[in-house]
């Protein structure tokens, strides 16, 4: 039977009858019928272009509605659980506690932001004021300041009212001007660097597209090469400087031991300089257990550790054994190169003099492992896919990463070895040696694996040496630079592009453009900052960065958020290394996690599966090696067992919230004026900050 209300009005102009409605199926029980009734127009199947019937409407209706709350639950749980930590780690303090800065370290630039929140707070109050009495007129134009238009005497309601026309005119004649100014002197830096990041990534699809890498001319290595003619090999010295590594030194000289290369062409030199004298037995009874397996390995410890890692390698290179090596590898203590890295390293300097480095990419075992470690793998893709490649092919120059790189030992002599002036003595012998007319190689498809940073605290540590340092090298070789013999264009490179553009004017402009102008610009309207500006350029370039490691598309927007977050730590170190203030020379290790590849997971649990103490000595051990041996293994058995490691309380970084606070609050402000994309920009931006600030991001702690 039909239903009862008639929607043909609906569905169509016209209704057509006696349409036969035809049901088959593999054993049919049903006869072929033809309604010829008006009224069977509900059986007619509906075209793409009619409506539905008030059933579908309404299950539509609920399902719509069953999504929003849900998402709006979804929100609700969020924002809960995101007050929660506030209310834990703020008021009450709870497994938490506050950055504490150093004299002369931050407290400049926190006060600023200080003042400058209370500030847009007590700005926000008289905005709100006018907003609520009816104060508000239409934005003036920079231009035309005439065009805004003021009352006349009798219309002025109140000292209050008058106040805020006399805030109104001195906003539009005094403060304006010059935020635009600034504002526009940032944008034509953002614009220029974008432009260089734009050449990169051309250079790396011509890159790409041409097939252009370092090639090997013939087989250099045989199978049998070692047996038969192992005195072709060229003298090899692996360097692995560690500092109290206690997660990571057993792998590290684990895989130094294990790269294929014959044993009396190859030294391994484990520089080691705790201060933890439990650590140094147990490096030391690692190295005398792959010096009883026949590798030749020598344990280094200096008591003083000067010059940190730089005096660590300076200190290394000055034994007398080292002149009768060619080349030199160097790897950090989370780094476990393959077996195969030599050869595929080492034959790029045959037949060519004039090359210093070769530098291999790094890969990352923990990428993965939350959201701050999947964001610093985007930005060190691209660091090795487009600049470290780009330059290395058109330019034989880029910065030595200072580890998983093979040097010739002439090269870096003819330096001057090396200094313990900065804590990037990677960049700063790099520098050097394209001074010295060096030439450099970036291997992309030579990997060694290692470990990022996953907690914010030693990734915020590790990101402000990165950014004080070159600063403080810029300002100890411009005059070297200068007085150079290398060409005009080599020179205005290193200047330009490799110190001023991507390691000052990068930090300055994202802090200054993102976390200053554009929060100021929310209560100084007439300097507002346009949408292409805040939104459409920087998202084509964080587009462009996260191209190297397509996997991480989803993650573009806090991509986005994390590095204009960053820029405040970049800014501050930037400006720390610029003007040598109070902690440009300091060195912090980053702390490590221990992680391992897969298959070095399942050697060490064949490892730890064999009973411990048993301990294989071979002949050859010397009586020393035997008792540091027998030393370990006896305070090992009358040392209590170790409690269980208790979690680090979460930090709670000033800076990062005031900037939070600054931003939420001219997001507030943006709602008054309906300008829609700053506020949606401030307010997650506000966010992220606010995540940051209160270690939210990385590591799961407390």
């Amino acid at each position: 039977m039909a239903p009862g209300l008639d929607f043909s009005d609906w569905w169509g102009k016209e209704i057509r009858s006696g349409t036969p409605v035809v049901v088959t199926m593999q054993n049919p029980n049903y006869s072929v019928l033809e309604i010829d009734d008006p009224d069977a127009a509900a059986f007619r199947p509906v075209d793409k272009g009619r409506g539905k019937n008030a059933k579908q409407v309404t299950w539509v209706l609920l399902l719509k509605a069953h999504r929003a709350v849900g998402c709006v639950a979804w929100l609700a749980a969020g924002l809960w659980s995101l007050l929660g930590a506030v209310k834990k780690r703020v008021f009450f303090g709870q497994g938490c506690s506050v950055e504490i800065d150093k004299p002369g370290k931050g407290r400049l630039l926190f006060r600023f932001l200080r003042g400058f929140l209370v500030l847009s707070i007590v700005m926000l109050a008289l905005e709100m004021i006018a907003y609520w009495k009816g104060w508000h007129f239409k934005k003036p134009n920079l231009q035309l300041p005439e065009s805004l238009h003021m009352p006349d005497t009798t219309e002025i309601q109140g000292w209050m009212h008058n106040a805020y026309l006399c805030w109104l005119a001195f906003r539009a004649d005094y403060i304006a001007l010059p935020i635009q100014v600034l504002s526009n002197f940032c944008i034509v830096l953002f614009m220029i660097q974008s432009l260089d990041r734009m050449i990169l990534c051309l250079g790396c699809f011509w890159i790409k597209l041409k097939k252009i890498k370092p090639t090997i001319d013939g087989n250099p290595f045989k199978a049998d090469d070692v047996e038969i003619s192992g005195s072709e090999y060229p003298m090899v010295l692996i360097q692995v400087p560690m500092c109290n590594e206690r997660e990571v030194y057993e792998q590290s000289i684990s895989a130094a031991c294990q790269i294929d290369w014959p044993r009396d062409r190859v030294l391994v030199q484990v520089l080691d300089d705790s201060n933890d004298e439990t650590i140094m037995l147990l490096i030391r009874a690692e190295v005398s257990k792959w010096s009883q397996r026949g590798v030749n390995i020598v344990y280094r410890h200096r008591l003083v550790r000067t010059g940190y890692k730089a005096g660590n390698l300076k200190s290394a290179m000055s034994c007398d054994y080292v002149k009768d090596y060619e080349f030199v590898a160097i790897f950090d203590a989370d780094f476990t190169p393959n077996p195969d890295f030599l050869k595929k390293t080492i034959p790029h300097f045959k037949g060519n003099p004039e090359l210093g480095l070769v530098q291999a990419r790094w890969s990352f075992v923990n990428k993965d492992e939350n959201l701050l470690t999947r964001l610093q793998n985007i930005n060190l893709c691209f660091h090795f896919e487009v600049e470290q490649q780009v330059n290395g092919v058109f330019l034989n120059f880029f910065g030595f990463n200072g580890t998983a790189g093979v040097w010739r030992i002439k090269a870096l002599e003819d330096s001057g070895g090396w200094l313990e002036r900065t804590t990037v003595e990677d960049m700063d012998i790099a520098v050097r040696a394209h001074l010295g007319g060096w030439k450099f190689i970036f291997l992309n498809d030579v990997k060694v694996l290692c470990e990022v940073p996953e907690s914010y605290e030693a990734f915020r540590k590790q990101q402000h040496r990165w950014h004080s340092g070159p600063m403080q090298l810029f300002r100890l070789c411009l005059p070297a630079i200068l007085k150079s013999k290398i060409s005009v264009w080599k020179k205005a490179n290193l200047v330009l592009l490799f110190f001023l553009l991507r390691k000052l004017i990068l930090p300055f402009y994202s802090f200054t453009l993102f976390c200053v102008i554009l929060p100021l610009s929310m209560f100084v309207p007439e300097a507002e900052l346009p949408v292409w500006v805040i939104c459409y350029i920087p998202f084509i370039m964080s587009f462009l960065n996260i191209l190297p490691a397509p996997r991480s598309f989803p993650f573009i927007v806090p991509y986005l958020l994390f590095e204009n977050t960053m820029s405040v730590t970049k800014f501050n170190a930037m400006v720390v290394g610029l003007f040598q203030l109070g902690s440009s020379y300091e060195w912090i290790v980053t702390k490590k996690a221990g992680r391992s590849s897969e298959s070095d997971l399942l050697v060490a649990a064949e490892r730890h599966s064999k009973p411990v103490g048993h301990l294989q000595l071979h002949r050859g051990v010397s009586e020393s090696e035997l008792m540091e041996v027998n030393k370990l293994k006896d305070q090992q058995e009358e040392a209590p067992p170790p409690p269980p490691p208790a979690n680090r309380g979460n930090q709670i970084y000033k800076k990062e919230l005031a900037l939070a606070l600054l931003l939420l609050t001219a997001a507030v402000r943006s709602l008054l004026s309906a300008q829609g994309i700053h506020f949606y920009f401030l307010l997650f931006q506000g966010v992220s900050f606010l995540l940051v600030g209160l270690d939210l991001i990385g590591e799961q702690m407390v």
